[in-house]
């Protein structure tokens, strides 16, 4: 597959192979679903409480006497039944009771996967040098203008400060684009929006770098892993 390159200018100045087969050669729609349920429950904060009739605060006092008036015995307004009165089965989830659990290497192939889509879709915008001399958010408006997006965009920088501060900083109060760094790409985030933008340099390392382990290599012998302390050291 062949991505047109693009400068900072929206002009075409190349082009990028990609290996399909390196991305699931084909769309698997099921495995994508089960990785973007999975970022999207544990992004939960579990913090949802309910009370119940011993939490609710308010008087005691019996809300009328207990016989002679042909209603139900009472005592309080705190019961279930009543407006404003506790809840029979109260919440109590922590964010830990909605966390998802999914395999490293079905993770990986997740997101190799939800690009090979917006590939196929042509959504993704490789750049040559995505740099800023300076903070502007000026340029950076006109930047995003000159590529034709017309929606929400993702924006991916590298994860070196010195690189990415000026995008990330000039990108901040521009409606409808969001900024990540490409060691947390994740189908999660390419899927929220329309167009992809990444730098050539960092969508090459990205597909070489950890990502690219989605076999047993990825347990044996991980990249990025600290290297083992030897016996006797």
């Amino acid at each position: 597959m062949e991505v047109p390159v693009y400068n900072m200018q929206g002009k075409e100045v190349g082009a990028m192979p990609i290996d399909e087969i390196a991305l699931g050669e084909t769309v698997n729609p099921q495995l994508i679903k089960q990785a973007y349920v999975r970022y999207h429950a544990n992004r939960r904060q579990g913090s949802a409480r309910t009370l119940n009739r011993g939490q609710v605060q308010g008087s005691t006092r019996k809300i009328y006497k207990q016989k002679g008036t042909g209603r139900a015995r009472h005592g309080d307004k705190k019961p279930p039944q009543f407006r404003g009165g506790g809840h029979y089965k109260t919440k109590r989830q922590t964010r830990e009771d909605f966390r998802q659990d999914m395999p490293k290497k079905m993770r990986r192939k997740a997101n190799r996967n939800a690009l090979l889509a917006k590939l196929l879709d042509s959504e993704v915008k490789i750049i040559d040098s995505l740099v800023f001399e300076a903070p502007r958010t000026r340029a950076f408006v006109d930047f995003i203008a000159s590529l034709g997006l017309d929606q929400s965009a993702l924006v991916a920088l590298s994860g070196d400060p010195s690189k990415s501060d000026n995008a990330r900083r000039s990108s901040r109060n521009v409606d409808g684009v969001s900024t990540i760094c490409v060691d947390h790409l994740n189908c999660f985030e390419m899927l929220n929006h329309r167009y992809l933008v990444i730098d050539r340099a960092e969508l090459e390392g990205w597909l070489s770098g950890a990502s690219s382990q989605t076999g047993k290599d990825a347990k044996i012998n991980p990249m990025g892993a600290a290297p083992k302390s030897e016996e006797g050291a």
